[in-house]
């Protein structure tokens, strides 16, 4: 496998995907709503940096780690700059078809995204047309995925793999695109090509991983184990595979283990402060800031699984949750239209 590298806070997969970490808003864990805006991304670092702080069992699994709150809500942000089939585990229960994870990409059920066209994913593909928003819990509770699927509870975080084209279907998403570069220049000579060649800027505000550091708390301990649960349900479309069977390579690219950090555990093997606490819900919504809703009439929605349909809410778990929730206006849900860095340590799990 080639090299995952991160750059800020994105992993940089193979095959030119990129993979953001998006803080957002908590939804209710009753009705259906918008998309719920990005508050920002998390922190990222490589697990190897700090081997004198993180548990025995981390190094092993090598990988990165991020800092979540308990009930803190995330969504995964996409850019390719080539066509790329790209899993999606939490606690290796595949997201996207709640099956086992596995090193092979399967057509039916799916049990992977394709990049470019989908943008992002905020939670496991639950039902028609929508997903369960991605809430981080403690596992021992049975409240992740993970243990309402599997019924266990080993692994936590979240798994990322990649696989390419095949050559010879590459090389003509490659033509394709060529001419209609060509076809564009001369329907319009004059207009600008854009500062960034078609593609978007890294995103604001990220900042360099840090080099390796000393132990800041001192010897490692077994750390807090945190997954994925799930949360409200939201308007977001899985899309179907629309490439020929077969184009996909059959062997991954690249892979990473996604750890997720208490921010008490955070500060005591990287020495950082984590994040601020999540948002009030009501105060975003009351200060008049967007939601969103995207649409895509050409696009075709994965149908979910038994197994993820089956999926409860961390509020079965943990209580209800009491942060007082305030619907956005029509007016704030927004509709949406259609570099190297340091290699991550891989390791066995």
């Amino acid at each position: 496998m080639e090299a995952v590298r991160i750059d800020g806070d994105s992993l940089l997969l193979p095959g030119g995907v990129r993979v953001r970490f998006m803080r957002t808003l908590r939804l209710p864990e009753t009705g259906t709503h918008a998309l719920p805006p990005g508050l920002g991304q998390f922190p990222v670092r490589r697990v190897e940096d700090y081997p004198g702080t993180v548990p025995a069992e981390w190094r092993a699994r090598g990988g990165v780690m991020l800092p979540v709150y308990l009930r803190e809500a995330m969504w995964l942000g996409f850019g390719t700059s080539e066509p790329a089939a790209l899993q999606v585990g939490v606690g290796k229960v595949c997201a996207i078809s709640g099956k086992d994870w596995s090193s092979r990409l399967r057509r039916r059920p799916q049990n992977y995204v394709v990049l470019p066209r989908q943008p992002w994913l905020d939670g496991i593909n639950s039902g028609k047309g929508t997903v369960r928003q991605f809430v981080a819990v403690p596992l021992g509770l049975g409240a992740t995925v993970e243990g309402q699927v599997t019924g266990e509870e080993t692994w936590g975080g979240i798994q990322l793999q990649t696989f390419p084209l095949k050559e010879a279907p590459l090389a003509q998403w490659r033509e394709e695109g060529r001419r209609k570069r060509e076809r564009a220049i001369k329907a319009a000579p004059s207009a600008p090509s854009g500062p960034y060649g078609g593609l978007p800027p890294a995103a604001p505000g990220a900042v360099p991983a840090p080099a390796a550091m000393a132990a800041p708390g001192g010897a490692p301990r077994s750390a807090p184990a945190m997954g994925l649960g799930v949360g409200g349900s939201m308007r977001q479309e899985v899309y179907k595979d629309d490439w020929l069977a077969g184009s996909w390579v059959k062997e991954p690219a690249g892979r990473v283990f996604v750890h997720l950090v208490t921010p008490p555990q955070w500060r005591r093997i990287t020495g950082e402060a984590p994040p601020p606490s999540p948002v009030d819900r009501a105060a975003y919504t009351q200060a008049g800031l967007p939601w969103f809703d995207y649409y895509d009439q050409d696009g075709e929605d994965l149908a979910p699984t038994d197994a993820l349909d089956q999926v409860k809410p961390v509020g079965d778990w943990l209580g209800d949750d009491h942060e007082p929730w305030r619907e956005p206006s029509s007016h704030q849900v927004k509709p949406l239209g259609d570099a190297p860095g340091k290699p991550i340590e891989d390791g066995d799990w």
